[in-house]
């Protein structure tokens, strides 16, 4: 398997939120029923006080390192990898032990003489938990990433082509202005941050009647309010400037119309 391979994905921060949550309480209830080293030492009272630290400190590390994957995912053009998830699976559980060591030392066991190595901890704590813990934090982060993929592509419409001829699928908010051109369309839309075009076998009234987000601004134009910026006047006729260098001409039938639903969605 190459660590280049598309690998689901989940930018919504809440469910980051509720993974943490989620690996903060298992940690304490796999400490507090296995009792690893000497938590069998600890009364109920001391588990419930030192125990819960643990949880909140790997919860914590996989909040700190969100940062880093929302670098990952913007520099990769809202790509995911295999690779990505390694390093920050990598990452987040290297951290996670260093912090996990110091808490035991200068907390759970502060001033006590002897505390366990670090390589002790490590063969006989860190590593099996990581073996328990770790399968949660995959799991979830797979569960979700699907789940958005499913949730994008039931999102996803079709500009279809005229009897057999091949079509576009697409998210809505890709797509950034059609053209009229003789028995077919320029589909102008957004893919990998690169703005591209697609000729289909269809007529402009077709898309116009199947699809009521986007405004006519032309005869020959439909276009996507979601990527309107200003309006610009050159030489008496009016324009629309829209993402990614693009400009798009209102024509005088249009104008009321358009303008009104332009500020109706932007206000």
């Amino acid at each position: 398997m190459t660590l280049k391979r598309a690998y689901p994905f989940d930018p919504l921060l809440k469910h980051h939120f509720i993974i943490s949550l989620l690996l903060a309480v298992w940690i304490f209830i796999f400490l507090y029923f296995t009792e690893p080293l000497d938590v069998a030492e600890l009364n109920n009272k001391e588990k419930l006080i030192f125990l819960p630290g643990y949880g909140l400190l790997a919860g914590f590390c996989y909040l700190l390192f969100l940062p880093l994957q929302y670098f990952l995912f913007k520099r990769n053009q809202k790509k995911w990898y295999l690779s990505n998830e390694f390093l920050l699976i990598s990452c987040f559980s290297g951290f996670t032990i260093i912090l996990a060591r110091s808490y035991y030392l200068f907390v759970v066991v502060a001033g006590e003489p002897n505390p366990y190595t670090l390589s002790y901890m490590l063969k006989s704590i860190f590593l099996p938990a990581l073996v328990v813990i770790l399968p949660i934090i995959i799991i979830a982060r797979f569960a979700f990433g699907k789940y958005h993929e499913k949730r994008l592509d039931d999102q996803k419409i079709e500009i279809k082509g005229e009897g057999n001829y091949e079509g576009l699928r697409l998210q809505l908010n890709e797509l950034v202005y059609i053209q009229s051109s003789d028995n077919y369309i320029e589909v102008n839309y957004i893919s990998n941050n690169i703005l591209k075009k697609t000729l289909i076998r269809n007529k402009l009234s077709a898309i116009d009647n199947e699809f009521s987000e986007l405004l006519r601004s032309h005869r020959s134009y439909l276009i996507n309010p979601y990527h309107f910026q200003r309006w610009k006047t050159e030489n008496g006729k009016l324009f629309m400037l829209l993402g990614y260098d693009t400009k798009v001409p209102v024509s005088k039938t249009y104008q009321t119309e358009i303008k009104t639903a332009i500020n109706s969605t932007t206000n």
